[in-house]
């Protein structure tokens, strides 16, 4: 009954978007994607599902922040701010800042795992712990690969040239809205484990580690953006820009927004790893 309904209303979304776009409020779909409504459905379903199961079920507030941080996404990929995006240069770095930064910050935040596993179907869970799966996670949350992917998405979907083109092509469009945030999840997941080292993949000094060096790059980017003085992404002028404001300020705006939010998402996961292993240190401590 479950997934017939979630089928059901993704069914009547598709109808609505497909054939009444311009009367849909801005908080539906504007280009409807059963990919996205599939994946944010069934993970705030199987979320639930899991909790209802689980012995001891996660402290509210981590529940609040999965629930935040999976409609945030839904939010920026699957309502009227996905077009908006799409017009505006400062309005799309807001979009990223949302799918690399803020929703995967707080989905991992909410430590979802063991609910997540408990409300799955049984079939689908050999298949997540087989060995390619095992060891692509592995190469991803890499200490070394993981802060060069997380920046080196950045810098790649900022080249002008990719940038331009993927504006205008909805298939590479969506590539890179899926990779900032899956990649954002992976990222954040193994930054923000309060566990020690094992059963956490990485100590927190390693963690913090990460979390610095990937600071720079972002501040480098951002006020390259803010400062300059030259149309960078000329595509928006091409796909018509919805506020009447100059290409260069659409630039300093979107730059000072990666420049400074996603910066202060760093110091602020960087405070937090370091009360990790202040916690951490106290146990051991009693422990002993």
């Amino acid at each position: 009954m479950l997934y017939g309904l979630l089928l059901l209303g993704g069914a009547v979304l598709y109808v609505a978007c497909g054939y009444f776009p311009a009367h849909l409020p801005v908080f539906l779909p504007w280009d409807f994607s059963w990919t996205v409504y599939l994946s944010t459905a069934l993970a705030l379903a199987w979320y639930v599902r899991g909790c209802m199961h689980l012995a001891k079920r996660p402290a509210w507030w981590r529940t609040l922040f999965y629930v935040i941080g999976v409609a945030a996404i839904y939010a920026v990929t699957q309502t009227r701010y996905d077009y908006w995006s799409q017009h505006m240069f400062f309005i799309h770095r807001f979009q990223h800042l949302v799918l690399h930064h803020l929703g995967p910050f707080l989905i991992a935040l909410s430590l979802p795992d063991d609910a997540l596993w408990a409300g799955m179907p049984d079939f689908l869970k050999p298949p997540l712990t087989s060995r390619p799966v095992r060891a692509t996670v592995d190469f991803i949350q890499n200490p070394f690969v993981a802060p060069l992917l997380f920046v080196g998405l950045i810098y790649l979907w900022l080249a002008p040239s990719i940038h331009g083109r993927v504006m205008l092509d909805a298939d590479l469009y969506d590539v890179m809205n899926w990779s900032m945030a899956i990649d954002g999840i992976f990222f954040w997941s193994l930054i923000l484990d309060p566990r020690p080292k094992p059963p956490a993949r990485l100590a927190p000094f390693w963690r913090a580690l990460m979390i610095i060096a990937v600071v720079p790059p972002q501040i480098l980017v951002g006020a390259m953006l803010a400062l300059t003085q030259t149309d960078v992404y000329p595509v928006y002028e091409i796909c018509g820009r919805l506020f009447p404001i100059s290409a260069i300020t659409d630039q300093h705006y979107g730059g000072l927004i990666l420049w400074i939010p996603s910066s202060m998402m760093s110091v602020i996961g960087l405070i937090l790893v370091l009360n990790y292993m202040r916690l951490n240190e106290e146990k051991i401590n009693v422990a002993a």
